[in-house]
């Protein structure tokens, strides 16, 4: 899937844009996420971005990781967020009879906070800056250890007490399959976001195998039950 087909061009991309936090969740360029909206400041977020050109950056509070850089002091009773997230466009959209907004983002470019703009009804906006992720916008053409990832996927799934759908896994092409593994599998936030921070799809897919190797060697790992589908 060409990402580009969510923007006229690169240069059309809007340089101020609200942001999401939300920690341990990963929004990846080719990548689509479902999200429940219901806090009356994202409500407003999203009234927001509809009225526009539907993009919403997703990123992750920080955490208080020490290896992280702050770019500036967050406003008051915000979390410090790293500083690099993922643009989304809302490319589905409905409300419920409570009030609650069900919408898809589909992820189209990674980027990097150059700075922190003023609150707005309530949610945050960065400025934002793509010029690091122009490579986003075009299909990874990248060749990967699709064995090895898949052997590792087994043995992390047994870890992990995950069903997996493996004849649909065995039907992904290998971007999809990255980018659906590092949004779905349960890793922690900062696992997350060394997963988005990858330059290519081939670090990424390293970077992936590593953590679901060092997940299965982990003593006491969680065995909770779950299913798993790349569709």
């Amino acid at each position: 899937m060409n990402r580009s087909m969510f923007t006229s061009s690169f240069d059309d991309l809007p340089a101020e844009i609200p942001v999401f936090p939300l920690s341990g969740v990963l929004l990846l360029p080719g990548g689509h996420l479902p999200l429940n909206i219901f806090e009356p400041r994202y409500l407003a977020m999203i009234d927001s971005a509809l009225k526009g050109d539907r993009i919403i950056g997703m990123v992750q509070p920080s955490e208080e990781d020490s290896s992280n850089t702050p770019l500036q002091a967050p406003p008051p009773d915000q979390p410090q967020l790293y500083g690099t997230g993922c643009a989304g466009r809302i490319n589905a959209f409905s409300e419920t009879e409570d009030g609650r907004y069900l919408i898809t983002l589909a992820g189209v470019i990674r980027f990097e906070i150059s700075s922190e703009l003023e609150i707005e009804k309530g949610f945050r906006r960065v400025a934002a800056n793509y010029q690091r992720f122009k490579e986003d916008l075009v299909p990874a053409e990248v060749s990967i250890d699709r064995e090895h990832l898949l052997e590792t996927l087994r043995g992390y799934f047994t870890s992990q007490g995950i069903q997996g759908d493996w004849e649909a896994i065995g039907q992904t092409d290998d971007e999809h399959l990255v980018t659906s593994l590092a949004m779905i599998c349960p890793f922690a936030a900062s696992e997350k976001q060394l997963l988005l921070e990858a330059g290519t799809l081939q670090e990424r897919t390293e970077t992936l195998t590593k953590i679901m190797e060092m997940a299965i060697h982990q003593p006491g790992a969680d065995k909770s039950s779950s299913g798993f589908s790349t569709h």
